[in-house]
């Protein structure tokens, strides 16, 4: 299966409006750390107070865990341009198979056939 020149640009369309998403969810929670695709949550602050101080830590850890996820996606789709780029695109990482093309279409990002 080799994926025609109008796939791959959708494909790439798909990958690039994802990771435009991405990178605007994380701003919402995090900052850029000047290194490409990682992020350093914030600490909201919302007064000096015990409850308060443990409310922001609570919302600092549901903010952590969710900002790792973010950042895994945007490893995944940053990664899969990055193939595009190189013409290694639509091999399983794990087997050296081709990816279905209907596997791509679903999850252009996908890194193995299964």
């Amino acid at each position: 299966m080799a994926i025609d020149k109008a796939l791959m640009s959708e494909l790439k369309e798909k990958l690039l409006g994802e990771k435009s998403h991405l990178e605007a969810e994380l701003l919402v929670l995090a900052k850029p750390t000047g290194s490409a695709g990682d992020y350093e949550t914030r600490m909201e602050e919302i007064g000096t107070d015990p409850d308060e101080n443990a409310t922001e830590v609570e919302g600092y850890v549901d903010n952590l865990g969710l900002e790792t996820n973010l950042e895994g996606q945007l490893k995944d789709v940053t990664d899969a341009l990055a193939k595009m780029d190189q013409g290694t695109y639509g091999v399983c990482e794990k087997t050296g198979e081709e990816i279905s093309v209907d596997r791509l279409k679903v999850y252009p990002a996908a890194r193995t056939a299964l």
